[in-house]
């Protein structure tokens, strides 16, 4: 029996690229069986690219704000993950919605990281809307990106415990730590054929 075929990665990213850099580690040391085969970034000069280029891996920033539509930019976007050949897309702290173009391009194949245990606090400041309710357990959740935001088919959760003596930083800390191990667990998932393509 053949060994699977790495994963071909395509990570979108807006910042400073801490579960990107889970990801190449774990490539890294042989525990995930991808490749990293194009980092973009909506936001040029962010860490996130400085990473990838660290590691050997294409990085390009493509600036939103370039293109008049929406439409645009995520064809912009289509257009170089199609040169790189991958076959999965992983949002990796990516702040823009993806229109039903972009979606299109990869069914069922695009994963999305969220601060929150889902679908409580969805959108932006996720960390913060928890904190600021009083929940005492949050976490993240890797799920299927639809066309809503922070809607799609959850494919795992890590719960995170709000402790009496936390601040927003020391939350948000925890609950990154807990981002970077499901994120690679669920792609070594994908990998290994547990987690198959979803169209919901």
């Amino acid at each position: 029996m053949t060994a699977p075929s790495p994963l071909r990665l395509g990570v979108l990213v807006s910042g400073t690229g801490s579960n990107l850099q889970a990801i190449l580690d774990a490539i890294a040391a042989g525990t995930l069986n991808a490749r990293v085969e194009l980092v973009i970034s909506n936001r040029p000069g962010v860490q996130a690219l400085e990473r990838a280029r660290a590691a050997g891996v294409e990085a390009l920033a493509i600036s939103h704000k370039e293109f008049a539509q929406r439409e645009a930019f995520d064809q912009a976007l289509v257009s170089a993950l199609r040169e790189a050949d991958v076959n999965w897309i992983v949002l990796a702290g990516f702040m823009r919605v993806l229109t039903p173009h972009f979606l299109a391009a990869y069914p069922g194949r695009i994963i999305n990281i969220h601060p929150s245990l889902l679908p409580a606090f969805p959108g932006v400041d996720a960390v913060k809307q928890a904190f600021d309710y009083g929940v005492k357990l949050t976490g993240c959740t890797v799920h299927f990106v639809d066309q809503g935001v922070d809607s799609g088919r959850i494919i795992a959760q890590r719960a995170v415990s709000v402790e009496a003596s936390d601040d927003l930083a020391a939350l948000a800390a925890r609950i990154h730590r807990a981002e970077h191990s499901v994120f690679v667990e669920v792609l070594r998932d994908i990998a290994a054929g547990r987690v198959v393509p979803f169209e919901g």
